[in-house]
Parts: C-alpha cells; sequence; structure tokens
C-alpha cells in the first residue's frame, strides 16, 4: 500500500517529452505532490506553500524523517530498484550508481551512471537543474545536479565523459525541473563563473536585474544547453518548468528557504 497513494498525475514521465529516449530506458522526475509530508514540505495546493500531502524526498532538510521514509517507499514502489542516492555537494564528480546500496557507506558526488538493468541513478533537487541522460544504444543512463557551481565547475561533461567511458554511443538528455529565467536571480560573482566556463557564449544568457545594480537574471536551462552542445550533445529536451513560479508543483529553496526535495531519475529496464 506505500506506493498507493503516488498517482501519475502526481509525477512528470519525461517520455511524454523526450522523443528519442530509447524503449531500454525508464525515467520519472517527482513533483512535491503524493507524499505525507506537512508544513512547509507540504504539497502547497492549499495557497499557503504548506499544508499536507507533500512528497519532500530530502533527509537533510529537517521534516519529520518518518515521513521522509514513507514518501521514498512510495516511491520506491514505482521502481525497478532502490534509488542510488548520493550525498550531493555542488562539485563535478560522477559515481557508478551500482556502487551506491542501501545501508551501505555514503557516496559523494553531484552525478551517477548506471549500465546494469534495474540500477536507479537519482538526483534531488529544489532550483537546481537535474538532467538526466540515456545513450542512444540503450547501453548507459546518466544523471546530473547541477546547480551553477556545479554547472559551472564541469558537472555535465563529467557526466558525457563517464558515460563514453563506459561504452555510450550518441547521448541525448533531458532537462528536469529547475528555476527559470525570469526567477534565477544572481550575482557578478555566478556570471564570472561561466564567463570563463563558457568564453564568449553567455552575453544573451545573463538579463541586468532592472533597478538591482550588480545583479542579473540568468538562463539555467540555456547554461546547461550550451555546456551540453559543448560536449556533442544537441539532443536535448525538457527545459520548460521553474520550479520558482509553479508554487503548487515544485519545492523552491529560493522561493521558500524551508522546502523539500523532489528527484529526478533514470534507469535501464
Amino acid at each position: 500500500m506505500v506506493g498507493s497513494d503516488l498517482q501519475d498525475a502526481d509525477l512528470i514521465h519525461p517520455s511524454t517529452q523526450w522523443p528519442d529516449l530509447p524503449d531500454a530506458f525508464g525515467a520519472l522526475a517527482t513533483t512535491r505532490r503524493g507524499g505525507v509530508s506537512t508544513g512547509p514540505y507540504g504539497d502547497g495546493r492549499d495557497g499557503r506553500r504548506t499544508g499536507g500531502g507533500g512528497l519532500n524526498l530530502g533527509r537533510h532538510v529537517n521534516d519529520d524523517p518518518a515521513a521522509v521514509e514513507a514518501n521514498r517507499a512510495r516511491l520506491r514502489a514505482r521502481l525497478p530498484g532502490a534509488p542510488a542516492w548520493i550525498a550531493q555537494v555542488h562539485g563535478p564528480d560522477v559515481v557508478d550508481a551500482a556502487t551506491v546500496q542501501p545501508g551501505g557507506p555514503v557516496r559523494t558526488g553531484d552525478a551517477s551512471i548506471a549500465t546494469v538493468p534495474g540500477v536507479v541513478c537519482a538526483i534531488l533537487t529544489a532550483d537546481c537543474l537535474p538532467v538526466l541522460f540515456a545513450d542512444l544504444g540503450g547501453k548507459v543512463a546518466g544523471a546530473a545536479h547541477a546547480g551553477w557551481r556545479g554547472l559551472a565547475a564541469g558537472v555535465l561533461g563529467q557526466t558525457v565523459a563517464a558515460m563514453r567511458a563506459a561504452a555510450a554511443g550518441e547521448i541525448t538528455a533531458w532537462l528536469g525541473p529547475a528555476i527559470g529565467r525570469d526567477a534565477f536571480e544572481v550575482g557578478a560573482d555566478v556570471l564570472t563563473a561561466f564567463e570563463a566556463a563558457l568564453p564568449g557564449q553567455v552575453e544573451d544568457v545573463f538579463r541586468p536585474y532592472p533597478g538591482r545594480p550588480g545583479k542579473y537574471l540568468a538562463d539555467m536551462y540555456l547554461l546547461a544547453r550550451r555546456m551540453l552542445a559543448r560536449e556533442g550533445i544537441t539532443r536535448v529536451h525538457g527545459g520548460d518548468r521553474c520550479t520558482a513560479t509553479e508554487t503548487d508543483w515544485f519545492y523552491s529553496y529560493r522561493r521558500d528557504g524551508v522546502t523539500g526535495r523532489q528527484a529526478s531519475l533514470i534507469w535501464l529496464k
């Protein structure tokens, strides 16, 4: 019964907007709906950004641990295996998801790949960009957590490199829910980081924030597409949601501060 209340309507199914995702892969993205968390971790559908019924999957955000475990159990019931949860640190390191075992040592990184059926790559976010990867030959899956620091540090390129080292052929990607271009306010430090990471390619990505000197609105989806293009990845889909403005669908750290985490997951069938 743990999975009975997590309905298709509570989830995002990447395959519906990822036309070249091979049949060899399964993929899901959760929202804040369909769980048991309450308060700031609720589903946000009461108009107060709180309420109940939230599917918070993050253990590190001070939610009731029993609620988080119940939410994770609901998600697990929809998957072929336990998600390979990793300790995300906003860096570029990639983990082999098969080495992440329930009850085993915590693995640190911001991306994972899988080459074994039933091994589930999983990323938690609440404004940062989740990117799911699949190779067209149906051999390697990948998932990356791309906050601006990890994105500038090359986490997407590192994930692609790890997949290619594992015999991936042509790779396609899906950009999951993240903070949108009209809500992602950043300072000059972020602009400088991407001027170094993508020389000559960011002038149209950062718009001066009207009335806020030294502040910009950044398009993280466009930054990711350019990072992927640099790696030869041009089959890129998704990138049309905003965690900060879609209050009743997504957790957003920028919007709420105290909040939950949603997940993006991919696996080989």
